[in-house]
């Protein structure tokens, strides 16, 4: 009998190999699944999205319990033991012996002897060790209550790492990233707030949706949403945007999706389109555009009204915006397959508005996408920021007298934020315009200087950078 906890083990598996994005394998697995119950598909995607938040901290698990690394087990028999020890360690409605009793059974199909003894016996440790975990020493409770993540417990179940000598592995145990990147964290914005915006990372992030104007009002998409029994609210900053409470549902097979009437987006996201403020009308350039999320949201605000042209290099996702734009009653999108460096001006003309949302390390949407803590690499940050001024240079040269040039990350790095806008103001005749003057008057204090930012721990929104600029 396949269960949800048979398909998760298949998803993460797939994901160790492979890397795709683990919400289109969800998707398609429950598509294939179709008689799973509701709570059946929740435990799945809770599994999923569990083992990948908590991955770090589960090979340190395993590495405390194992003569051999984590890194060191093959993959088919390392990720069962990650699935299964979430299941002990951080879930309460699974009985242990249930979530061992279930590892053992899947070695069995692939597994000798040896191997499904071995997996027996740590996750029986596991479950041992973490059935009553003694309560932390004082001394370290306070050492770890200054970076504001759980006090390891004290003790010989677990010899947990001490805040006191090393704070960046202490962190990347308890919180479950890379120590490299609490290190690197630590250094940019120190111990307290490092620690806040990890623990903030680790949570689930809210679903947020932002209202298609042309089609509907705030009110009427919330009524639609209700009769379908989905609960939301209106955003406490963003007029145009709802949060969606706990859906157990794939929300685009709601009425309101499909007809056009929401669009997933967070806030953060929303209000980088604000900030370029696009007016009917105008000509608007969308580089990097991807899915189009951004460019369905410009030509809302556009009242439908004017060109706005998507560039990006992958053909697929250009398809993915024209049924975006087309579910949403819009228009005046135009999309570009072509890599945005070989662009020019001379065969695009210029623009009122452009948008480089650029490729970025994406440590600022890691409540959605815990992937990324073990995709990325600690070059990654430097790598990009060379491509990312690059772009930024050369999306400049679109913009037409009088014209306004923003730039978005998903990122919270300086190497990437700051560091590149700094590099455009040094190198053209473009004005920095202060965010400040331009947000909605609800996110005026989501600034750094001149800059847009946004951070999990201190907005519950994603963590997002932007600067806007205008030529002379």
């Amino acid at each position: 009998m396949v269960t949800s906890r048979i398909l998760a083990y298949h998803i993460l598996l797939h994901l160790e190999q492979k890397a795709p994005h683990p919400d289109r394998l969800i998707r398609t697995t429950l598509e294939r699944h179709s008689r799973l119950d509701e709570r059946d598909r929740a435990l799945l995607t809770e599994l999923v999205y569990g083992v990948l938040r908590w991955r770090g901290r589960l090979d340190w698990h395993i590495d405390q319990l194992s003569r051999t690394r984590a890194d060191k087990i093959a993959p088919q028999v390392r990720v069962l033991l990650r699935l299964a020890l979430y299941q002990i360690l951080f879930l309460d409605r699974i009985p242990d012996h249930a979530a061992v009793n279930d590892a053992v059974e899947v070695a069995k199909s692939s597994q000798p002897p040896h191997v499904i003894r071995f997996i027996n016996a740590l996750l029986r440790e596991a479950a041992r060790r973490g059935a009553n975990p003694e309560s932390a020493a004082p001394d370290l409770e306070a050492a770890a209550a200054t970076a504001h993540i759980a006090p390891p417990p004290a003790g010989a179940r677990w010899n947990w790492p001490d805040p006191r000598k090393d704070p960046a592995a202490c962190m990347a145990v308890m919180t479950s990233h890379p120590v490299w990147l609490t290190s690197r964290m630590i250094a940019e914005i120190g111990l307290e707030e490092a620690g806040l915006f990890f623990e903030a990372s680790n949570r689930i992030a809210p679903a947020v949706f932002r209202i298609n104007t042309l089609r509907t009002s705030r009110e009427e998409a919330i009524a639609s949403l209700l009769q379908e029994g989905i609960d939301a609210t209106p955003s406490a900053r963003l007029e145009h945007a709802i949060r969606v409470t706990a859906p157990r549902r794939d929300m685009t097979g709601t009425n309101a999706f499909r007809q056009g009437l929401i669009q997933s987006q967070d806030e953060a996201s929303q209000i980088v389109s604000l900030l370029l403020f696009p007016e009917p009308g105008e000509r608007v350039l969308d580089l990097c555009g991807g899915l189009g999320v951004k460019s369905s949201h410009i030509a809302m605000l556009m009242k439908n009204e004017g060109e706005v042209l998507t560039v990006d290099t992958s053909a697929w996702k250009l398809d993915e915006a024209r049924k975006n734009g087309q579910r949403q009653a819009i228009t005046i999108i135009r999309t570009l397959a072509e890599d945005v460096l070989s662009l020019q001006p001379q065969s695009t003309g210029l623009f009122d508005r452009v948008l480089l949302d650029a490729p970025c390390t994406g440590w600022g949407s890691v409540r959605r996408k815990p992937d990324i803590k073990w995709r990325r690499h600690i070059k990654d940050s430097y790598r990009l920021s060379l491509i990312q001024k690059e772009l930024l240079i050369h999306a400049a040269a679109f913009v037409k007298p009088g014209g306004v040039l923003v730039y978005a990350t998903c990122t919270v790095f300086r190497e990437e934020n700051e560091s590149v806008a700094q590099h455009l103001e040094s190198n053209t005749d473009l004005a920095l315009e202060p965010a400040l003057e331009h947000l909605p008057p609800l996110c005026r204090e989501m600034t750094s200087g001149p800059y847009y930012r946004s951070w999990p721990h201190k907005h519950d929104q994603d963590g997002f950078f932007s600067a806007r600029w205008r030529r002379r």
